[in-house]
């Protein structure tokens, strides 16, 4: 891991943007893996500035996200779906169509799983990963557990990620209890991973990613594994380290 450390998450996230635009460079087809939450928002509106100063170009660009919420439909304003045309798509000059989301309303969950992964791969492989790290080290909605998940997959949500994500739901019944995720075998296949991770309130899954045991109880630590991965953190992330 390259591990940089930032005053600010703005800064950190412009340095993203950065190095985005550069693996990008020159790539008549490009696929870049999404993640969602508050933290990659920064990184969301700087690319979108570059791309209306006409810095960066996403016409060739093939995007696939990291997860979705089982139960809630792409015009639900807490879906993913939702976020990233909020966030990014739709401040872009990225083709719809090649915009790509894991479907959490589907009759076969399973079947859908397949599709994704098959749908990667048939894309060549995501050449670059944009990943946030929960507190309790999670990464997508790969949940701390006994054992790494390779494939896309369902995920039983934990309390502490519900709490987390509670705070975008009116209440905290309204948190959906499952999603469909990414697995580590897709995440891991990614030619170039960019994490990010800011406040203090991360420091612990920081350094327990960074510094801990390659451990499934703290899924994130499996980046020590991977060939290429930046960690862009500000302070308060990076106190413990």
């Amino acid at each position: 891991m390259e591990i940089r450390v930032f005053e600010t998450m703005q800064e950190a996230s412009v340095a993203g943007a950065e190095i985005i635009a550069a693996a990008m460079q020159g790539r008549a087809h490009f696929v870049l893996g999404l993640a969602t939450g508050s933290t990659p928002v920064p990184l969301y509106r700087e690319l979108a500035r570059r791309n209306a100063a006409g810095e960066l170009d996403f016409s060739g660009t093939h995007s696939y996200n990291l997860d979705e919420y089982v139960g809630l439909d792409g015009s639900h304003s807490q879906s993913f779906r939702y976020f990233m045309d909020d966030n990014l798509f739709h401040h872009i000059n990225i083709d719809p169509a090649n915009t790509h989301v894991p479907s959490g309303t589907g009759a076969d969950h399973a079947a859908d799983a397949r599709a994704y992964d098959a749908a990667i791969e048939a894309e060549g492989g995501i050449d670059l990963q944009v990943l946030g790290v929960g507190n309790n080290g999670h990464i997508g909605f790969n949940e701390p557990d006994s054992v790494f998940h390779a494939p896309t997959h369902i995920v039983d949500l934990t309390d502490s990620t519900i709490d987390a994500n509670s705070r975008f739901f009116e209440r905290r019944e309204d948190v959906p209890r499952q999603a469909i995720t990414l697995g580590m075998g897709g995440i891991m296949r990614a030619r170039k991973v960019l994490l990010f991770a800011f406040g203090a309130v991360k420091a612990d899954a920081v350094r327990a990613m960074v510094r801990g045991e390659v451990d499934p109880r703290c899924p994130a630590s499996i980046l020590q594994l991977h060939g290429d991965t930046t960690v862009l953190l500000d302070k308060a992330a990076a106190s413990k380290l």
